[in-house]
């Protein structure tokens, strides 16, 4: 707009001084035209807006300028947080990655996992695994044995020995997972039912084999222990089963968690203590036994040589006796006047 309003006061300029020089020049006395002092004033009035305009032009320019500068500098922050957000969006990637391969990797180990429990013998593996190092860790080498074989050819998982008992513990690793298993998964009330059947069922059968393979008279201690490698797997038991825990105790089988267990080998410890304690007492009440013939044979040796002060003290006392004798007659000795000493002719012949 302002740049219109310029070039309309150029061109009102121009159209005055065309005019005025177009005319004819009067003569010298003639008056002044007034039209020209209009146009003149025009274009005064003109020159004012135009530098007006010059004025709000520069202010302008200063204005955008500012304006490009305040721009520039947003744009930098802007391109700056944009790259420090491209740096956190890559490490953060760069974590999901991580963990996606984490995830893809506990998957596969979930899979084998199942793949472990779903056999049984590396299920018992396991189990015994887990029962070994209980035993291992709380008990000395020489007090329990590892698939140890008894009389008949079995070989329970494990064996713990009781001081001066010939009789050992039997612990067996193995359970019926199977059957606990269908009872997770159970979700009708008919599978429910089945799946305790089940558990019931393999329990006893487990507990039956336990009593038929290793309760034998004299060479195994009763109650026999079925370990079970599962806390959850035994508060279900006691929760929902209680009754084949009570057929289990009076065929001579305890059903143990890992829990439970410990607290048996702390039992065993407290016994074995105690065996040795009494071991220990056995030989104290010996050494003591032993320690008062020391000092009773001190006190006669104490008796004798007390003799021998008696005797000694009597000794010197008739030393003393003694003494003093020789002390009187040394003084009466000396208390004797002697007279001149007798001449060779008077004194006796002998």
């Amino acid at each position: 707009m302002e740049i219109g309003l310029i070039i309309l006061a150029v061109a009102v300029l121009a159209a005055a001084l065309i005019v005025v020089f177009a005319r004819p020049k009067a003569a010298a006395a003639a008056p002044a035209d007034p039209r020209l002092d209009t146009v003149l004033q025009g274009q005064a009035t003109i020159a004012e807006q135009f530098r007006h305009t010059s004025a709000a032009q520069a202010a302008m320019t200063a204005q955008v300028d500012a304006l490009k500068e305040k721009l520039a500098e947003s744009l930098a922050a802007s391109a700056q947080k944009t790259g420090e957000t491209f740096v956190s969006i890559t490490e953060r990637l760069t974590v999901i990655d991580t963990a996606q391969k984490n995830i893809t990797e506990l998957s596969s180990h979930v899979v084998s996992l199942k793949a472990i429990f779903s056999d049984k013998q590396a299920r018992g593996a396991i189990s015994q695994d887990q029962m070994e190092a209980i035993v291992a860790e709380h008990l000395a080498p020489d007090q329990y044995e590892f698939q140890a074989t008894l009389s008949n050819g079995k070989r329970p998982d494990c064996l713990i020995r009781i001081p001066n008992v010939a009789a050992r513990i039997v612990v067996d690793s193995k359970f019926p997972l199977e059957a606990f298993e269908a009872l997770r998964v159970a979700e009708t009330e008919d599978a429910k039912k089945a799946a305790m059947v089940f558990v019931r069922d393999s329990m006893a059968k487990h507990v039956k084999d336990i009593k038929d393979k290793y309760l034998i008279p004299g060479e195994v201690q009763t109650p026999a222990i079925m370990f079970v490698p599962s806390d959850s797997i035994y508060a279900e038991l006691h929760a929902g089963f209680p009754e084949t825990l009570r057929r289990a105790r009076q065929d001579q089988v305890v059903v143990v968690s890992p829990h439970v267990f410990m607290l048996v080998i702390g039992t065993i410890q407290s016994l074995l203590r105690d065996a040795k304690m009494r071991e220990q007492a056995h030989a104290i009440q010996v050494a003591v036994g032993a320690l008062l013939q020391d000092v009773k044979r001190l006190g006669e040796r104490v008796g004798k040589l007390r003799d021998h002060f008696d005797t000694t003290n009597k000794d010197i006392g008739q030393i003393e006796i003694s003494m003093k004798g020789i002390e009187r007659h040394s003084d009466r000795i000396a208390q004797v006047e002697l007279g001149e000493p007798p001449s060779p002719a008077t004194l006796p012949k002998g």
